[in-house]
């Protein structure tokens, strides 16, 4: 009898670290919808494995977590739409795009921290006191200086300009308990951060 020249071939085996990538991925939207409620069969289910196989990729639920809390907070993605702000010519305009990949970011971290503080989890579980502002925010300051070319007449160098303008983003973003609820858009605030809050003459 010939041979089966149509037997399936197997597909190769996933490494322990694309596996990890992968429950992470399939684990950080149930951690906005659910918190740290969330359960294995639920990440199981969502990854289409054996809830067996989370647990042999993470030691606990605890480090799942905490690697997706590190995935979330991840900013390869906001620098690189920094650096294509800078194309623009106008600096009102490479400031506005810039503004928008940082509100992206800040929103996705506070709704991420919100919720897992609700189910009752702490966001620096594992990772010990943070001294002085956290490490991705110096980079995106960073980025954000380089924004300010040499034409554009500042009063004050480029990473005071960074940080003033980061500032006006993060309080644009509080809103209630005190904060009141209006905000203003990105055009908005560029225009206030250049020209000031009084109408000129």
């Amino acid at each position: 009898m010939p041979e089966d020249t149509t037997r399936r071939r197997r597909a190769p085996a996933m490494s322990t670290e694309d596996r990890r990538r992968a429950i992470v991925t399939a684990t950080v939207p149930l951690l906005f919808a659910h918190g740290a409620n969330v359960t294995t069969s639920q990440i199981a289910k969502a990854a289409g494995i054996a809830e067996g196989t989370v647990f042999r990729a993470f030691k606990d639920k605890q480090e799942l977590i905490r690697t997706c809390v590190q995935s979330v907070l991840e900013i390869d993605a906001e620098l690189e739409l920094i650096e294509r702000a800078g194309r623009a010519t106008a600096l009102a305009e490479r400031l506005s795009q810039a503004i928008g990949a940082v509100t992206g970011y800040l929103d996705r971290m506070w709704k991420l921290v919100s919720v897992l503080r609700d189910s009752g989890y702490d966001p620096r579980d594992g990772h010990g006191e943070r001294k002085g502002p956290p490490v991705e925010m110096q980079r995106i300051t960073e980025h954000v200086a380089t924004l300010f070319g040499p034409d554009d007449d500042l009063r004050v160098d480029p990473s005071l300009a960074a940080r003033l303008l980061l500032g006006l983003v993060f309080t644009n973003r509080m809103q209630g308990d005190g904060f009141g609820d209006s905000t203003a858009d990105a055009d908005q605030l560029v225009e206030l951060f250049l020209h000031g809050v009084l109408k000129q003459d």
